[in-house]
């Protein structure tokens, strides 16, 4: 009987033992890597972000979103608080996380080895049931060597995915807050069309009743009814305006069902006093902003792959198979067994790919890389810039509507109707001063509007989320509920 003696297949074992390591935690958490998702974005705009990943949890969601919205009036921090809660495609977005954790957990595991085990001489004369056995186990070398390179590469995209995470998340802040102001500016639109056509029902109904007594020709009924009829025609765009603006914020919210009967402001609320102090806009872009930090990543993913290429440069598959062959032989009626180790190294001949494309790819990715990173940063402080112009211009525009134009048409108008009263000014010269005092209300609201835009592109330009890069508010009021009922 011959003696079973494989000190290479030992040593093999011994190897696949030493290539086994431990896989970081951070991989294998039930919400892997959120925590700094939720972190940033509560740092970034002060608000809160949730994975839900049962039916439980989504259950728990709906209930705090329903509260928060149903029939009441929200303001611009609540509808973004419940985008960020209720929006299905952020949390798709959180998902990928999950799945860049979970491919950076598998990059960390080792390869399993692959085990052969044959029957050579199945059925042989005065064998029994065999003639020979083979054993073998394969590993592959070049995966345990390269491990670390795959590792450094599967994390850095991991950190990315966080980040993408994140700006993902003041994106959907950003538009949100938007889409409610642009709700709420259009109804407030709808409430001076509204007040102006109470007004220019009474006139056409004087006009009429001037016209029986002949104390109004027919053109200037005409007027009076013309001008009431665009007002008409204005108002019913403005509501159609209105709800369209109103269906976009609820779909941003992710509302369906009874949760859809909530309600805006009629108004946005009154500009601040002051536009306040913004300071170092642009160090504190360069600092915060999440996409171009996810463009540093992009610039490191390039370089650890570039390391891995270089590993791989050469021999692209080194495989090291280790076994034993025990055959037996039949001699004078006896069965005599031996036992002999095997071991075999395969591996690809580098004979027509030297690896050099590989090579020329990988340097020219990370240069590219490397100028996309160089564009961003040139990008983020001009968006930065563009963003306090606005910010402090839309302020100044707003105030000088609020200020001088509308207080000089209502003046204006005021006055006309004491002439008109008086038999001095004429029907024509009335309705041109209510008309005129009309489109400066409009003009102001536009103006109060913009200002608001503008306050929230500054908070996206300094943490990211804008549109250019798909905060706590940064020199300026806090955008309240408005005034009014709501719609």
């Amino acid at each position: 009987m011959g003696r079973f003696n494989s000190p290479l297949i030992l040593g093999g074992a011994l190897v696949l033992g030493a290539c086994a390591t431990t896989v970081p935690d951070i991989y294998t958490g039930a919400n892997p890597g959120f925590a700094d998702v939720a972190s940033q974005t509560q740092t970034a705009i002060g608000k809160r972000a949730v994975f839900a990943q049962s039916q439980a949890e989504n259950k728990a969601v709906q209930k705090e979103v329903t509260q928060m919205v149903y029939r009441k009036t929200i303001s611009a921090e609540t509808a973004v608080q419940v985008a960020l809660l209720n929006n299905r495609g952020l949390q798709a977005s959180y998902a990928n996380v999950g799945l860049s954790a979970a491919e950076a957990w598998q990059q960390s595991t080792p390869e399993n080895p692959v085990v052969s085990i044959g029957l050579l001489g199945i059925g042989a004369a005065e064998l029994g049931a065999y003639r020979a056995i083979e054993g073998m186990i394969a590993t592959n070398i070049l995966n345990a060597k390269t491990r670390k390179q795959r590792m450094a590469l599967a994390d850095v995209n991991f950190r990315a995915a966080q980040l993408m995470a994140v700006n993902d998340t003041l994106a959907l802040a950003h538009q949100t807050r938007r889409a409610w102001i642009e709700a709420v500016a259009a109804f407030e639109a709808v409430g001076h069309l509204n007040r102006a056509l109470a007004t220019s029902d009474a006139g056409s109904e004087l006009a009429r009743k001037l016209g029986e007594t002949g104390a109004l020709g027919r053109a200037g009924q005409a007027r009076e009814q013309a001008f009431n009829a665009e007002l008409a025609g204005q108002l019913a765009q403005a509501r159609l305006g209105a709800s369209r603006a109103k269906e976009n914020l609820t779909r941003l919210m992710g509302l369906w069902g009874a949760d859809v009967e909530f309600y805006v402001p009629d108004a946005l609320p009154p500009l601040p006093r002051s536009a306040g102090q913004v300071t170092n806009v642009e160090s504190k872009a360069l600092r915060n902003r999440v996409d171009l930090r996810v463009a540093k990543l992009g610039l490191e993913a390039q370089a650890a792959a570039f390391g891995l290429t270089d590993q791989t440069r050469l021999v692209t598959d080194l495989e090291i198979i280790a076994g034993f062959e025990t055959e037996r032989e039949a001699e004078g009626g006896d069965v005599e067994t031996s036992t002999t180790p095997q071991l075999e190294l395969e591996f690809a001949i580098p004979i027509y790919d030297s690896g050099k494309a590989r090579m020329r790819k990988a340097e020219l990715a990370y240069l590219q890389a490397a100028n996309v990173l160089a564009e961003n940063a040139v990008n983020v402080r001009s968006e930065a810039r563009g963003a306090e112009v606005a910010y402090h211009a839309s302020y100044k525009i707003a105030r000088h509507y609020r200020d001088v134009l509308v207080p000089l048409r209502k003046t204006v108008e005021d006055e006309g109707l004491l002439s008109y009263n008086g038999m001095i000014t004429s029907t024509f010269e009335l309705l041109t001063d209510v008309r005129e005092k009309l489109g400066a209300q409009m003009d102001a609201a536009n103006a109060k509007r913009d200002f608001y835009m503008a306050q929230a592109d500054l908070t996206a330009a300094i943490y990211g989320g804008g549109a250019d890069n798909s905060g706590g508010t940064e020199g300026g009021a806090t955008l309240a509920a408005g005034g009014g009922a709501g719609h």
